[in-house]
């Protein structure tokens, strides 16, 4: 019921506007949960626009509903994850109009250098929601033993809302 009331929360207090990817110097801001096996949590990103279908952006992450493991309670950098990401934004490329915006890209962060596949339908001009998944393409130590380990390391889902700043 935590989970639900967060998210409810969270969509119901963020409102701006928003469209889909238009090219450089195009910015957006994602907000949203954060779903995976062992926690769930919250996420914001930050896309910007560099060329026509070229975006980086930053996105950072923080595991709020991690259960202890062998009665040991994860540490502050065991839930927060920040990673740098690089986009191809496949709207125009595809014909898809200007409402939804598919991109596959990678990423490399505090954990891991994974990729991504999202998108963006924004059914009108103030607001869009936002779906990705995300997975580890290596881990930086994959032969430590450490109990949090897996947290950042693991296939991942996100929804939430998409603004434009």
């Amino acid at each position: 019921m935590k989970k639900i009331l967060t998210l409810f929360l969270m969509s119901t207090a963020l409102f701006v506007n928003a469209q889909a990817f238009k090219g450089k110097g195009d910015t957006k801001l994602d907000i949203g949960a954060n779903l995976q096996d062992g926690g769930s949590g919250i996420r914001v990103g930050a896309d910007f626009g560099v060329a026509e279908n070229i975006s980086f952006g930053f996105v950072t992450s923080y595991l709020l509903g991690v259960a202890k493991i062998d009665g040991v309670k994860p540490d502050f950098e065991d839930r927060i994850d920040l990673k740098a990401r690089l986009n191809a934004n496949l709207n125009t490329v595809l014909n898809l109009g200007p409402n939804v915006d598919i991109y596959p890209g990678l990423d490399l962060s505090l954990k891991n250098f994974g990729g991504h596949i999202g998108g963006r339908y924004f059914f009108s001009e103030g607001i869009g929601l936002v779906t990705e998944i995300g997975f580890p393409i290596a881990k930086y130590d994959p032969t430590t033993t450490e109990d949090f380990q897996n947290l950042n390391n693991q296939f991942v889902f996100n929804i939430g809302f998409s603004f434009n700043l």
